[in-house]
């Protein structure tokens, strides 16, 4: 555990702060938050999961298919959760409720997914599918749905214009690097082309920059926006910091994952909501103050509940051998 906090957790802080006194003392604006974020999106992040991808075997994507599974399935799972419980608030359209599930219902896999789980579990291929899958899932399948509702709802409200359709979203998400760059190393593998060594050192110079950018990111974007707290904020942080790695964790025992990706799954889903969520909300102006401060009460308590969740994965596993 001191290990997790020391090499993990606290290096987060400390850069996550960094961005944030950058952001106050005016060095840094939230539209150059914006820019880090496309840096580590469309470029360090797709780098970083292709190498590690491409470096993996058939017989490891073989093994997988549990992990793909209960990550599509448990991620969504409470992604509607979270949308029905919100929705049932008087207060709440439609829309509120949709940008409650992109944020409490999705985990910031994209920006903290490396972050946190290298210095944990090591810098292997493993890590990478990890947060490959579940980073497939809250792009490719999460922000289309949570649009989609969205959307609906606001079609409803008097005066609205048609929308876009659901399915633009989905093939945008496809068009970016981040969704397109795991699948094609995917691929590659099951084609089976042996990965050239002497490739790696011109992706890894960039994906070096994914982690400490992404984190540094976050930090000016928090200093950018106003913090109400509120009981819908702290239900949101409850439901994403709780609810989420617990069905995870409940399924991935219950089909008997491989323990290591069952770890590794269980602190992705653990993890902070997605700062997408807190993008769609800024440019609907929908939920934009009690999301932004559901994400921040939840990156406080991630300091906690990330070695609460390994701690309680490792006593399910060692309980379920006996």
């Amino acid at each position: 555990m001191t290990h997790i906090i020391l090499y993990a957790i606290v290096p987060i802080i400390v850069v996550m702060l960094a961005g944030y006194i950058s952001g106050k003392k005016g060095i840094f604006s939230g539209e150059d938050a914006k820019k880090f974020n496309k840096v580590v999106l469309d470029y360090a992040l797709p780098a970083a999961l292709f190498v590690s991808i491409a470096q993996a075997s058939r017989e490891m994507l073989a093994k997988d298919i549990k992990l793909s599974l209960v990550s599509l399935i448990g991620i969504m799972a409470c992604f509607m959760i979270v949308y029905f419980v919100f929705r049932m608030f008087k207060k709440n359209t439609g829309a509120d409720a949709a940008v409650s599930a992109l944020i409490s219902g999705s985990p910031t896999i994209g920006f903290l997914g490396f972050a946190v789980l290298e210095p944990i579990f090591g810098t292997t291929p493993s890590v990478a599918l990890v947060v490959a899958i579940v980073g497939i899932v809250v792009n490719a399948v999460g922000i289309p749905v949570g649009l989609s509702l969205m959307n609906a709802s606001l079609e409803k409200q008097p005066g609205a214009t048609k929308k876009q359709s659901a399915w633009i979203p989905v093939i945008h998400a496809l068009e970016q690097p981040v969704a397109w760059a795991p699948i094609l190393a995917v691929v590659w593998v099951l084609v089976g082309i042996p990965w050239p060594e002497w490739a790696s050192p011109s992706f890894n110079l960039i994906k070096g920059a994914n982690a400490s950018m992404a984190v540094f990111s976050a930090g000016i974007t928090l200093s950018a926006i106003k913090i109400q707290l509120n009981w819908q904020a702290i239900l949101g942080s409850i439901m994403k910091m709780v609810m989420m790695p617990a069905v995870v964790l409940i399924l991935g025992l219950l089909w008997h994952m491989d323990p290591l990706n069952l770890k590794m799954l269980v602190v992705a889903a653990a993890l902070p909501p997605a700062f997408s969520g807190i993008i769609i909300a800024d440019e609907y102006d929908t939920y934009v103050a009690t999301g932004t401060s559901s994400l921040t009460l939840s990156v406080i308590l991630f300091i906690g509940f990330c070695p609460l969740w390994i701690w309680i994965t490792d006593l399910c596993l060692k309980s379920m051998a006996i």
